[in-house]
């Protein structure tokens, strides 16, 4: 069963535009895994403007699902948090200071000694280790060669053209999943997935073990309520 990791970093953004606690990031992280959630996801960046370092350690203590930190191991103190809460899983992505989400994948080969250094780090804390990847079958070969447990297949490209053409869209994709599988890498995806999207992707790719939703899923909750969204998009994964 593919499991579902539900982002809250768009909940940490409305608390944080108030400067208060409201809504409470804790609350609703338990909330979402009473709702079905199997996972918890944050981003902390060094500019603190979602999730804050504080929030790392906090959510440590009342996840009971798994705890999947992401973020750019190069910047900020994310090494150190990490290390510190050893969440199940840290998935390493290479956005740029500043940047408003997550834009693309690792260059597997042109970082590869850096990025065997850190997993080796990771790994050898108890932690398991995703990083972000474009559907690019060198990309995904360069990340077997990391000792990476998993990739992150990083799905923008898929949700712009599912619309026009879902056949053409999910193509890549289906190559780059079969090849991790080949190659004995976990698959887990995500960023633009959504209700109209999910069940389309989840159908199409093998071996899909994980998907991380955030700013669909919340979006969604505006109009039909977080558990009656968090059950929605755990069906799109049946």
């Amino acid at each position: 069963m593919t499991k579902l990791s539900v982002n809250i970093n768009k909940i940490a953004t409305l608390r944080n535009s108030r400067g208060g606690d409201v809504p409470n990031l804790v609350s609703v992280a338990i909330d979402c895994e009473r709702f079905g959630a199997q996972g918890i996801t944050i981003h902390p960046r060094p500019d603190e403007r979602h999730i804050k370092y504080q929030d790392v350690y906090e959510l440590k203590e009342i996840v009971s699902t798994d705890y999947n930190i992401e973020g750019n191991p190069t910047e900020g103190r994310f090494i150190e948090v990490v290390m510190d809460t050893c969440p199940t899983q840290v998935t390493l992505v290479p956005d740029k200071l500043g940047a408003i989400t997550s834009n693309a994948g690792w260059d597997t080969i042109t970082n590869k000694a850096l990025l065997k250094d850190l997993i080796q780090s990771f790994q050898n804390a108890g932690i398991r280790v995703s990083i972000f990847v474009d559907p690019d079958i060198k990309m995904v070969e360069g990340a077997a060669e990391t000792g990476t447990d998993r990739i992150e297949l990083y799905t923008e490209s898929f949700a712009q053209q599912f619309p026009r053409n879902r056949e053409a869209a999910i193509a890549p994709f289906v190559k780059a999943a079969e090849r991790a599988n080949e190659l004995g890498l976990g698959l887990n995806a995500g960023h633009d997935l959504s209700l109209e999207n999910l069940s389309y992707f989840h159908q199409n790719i093998p071996g899909l073990l994980e998907v991380s939703i955030g700013h669909a899923l919340i979006s969604d909750a505006l109009y039909l309520g977080l558990e009656n969204t968090i059950q929605q998009y755990l069906r799109q994964l049946q």
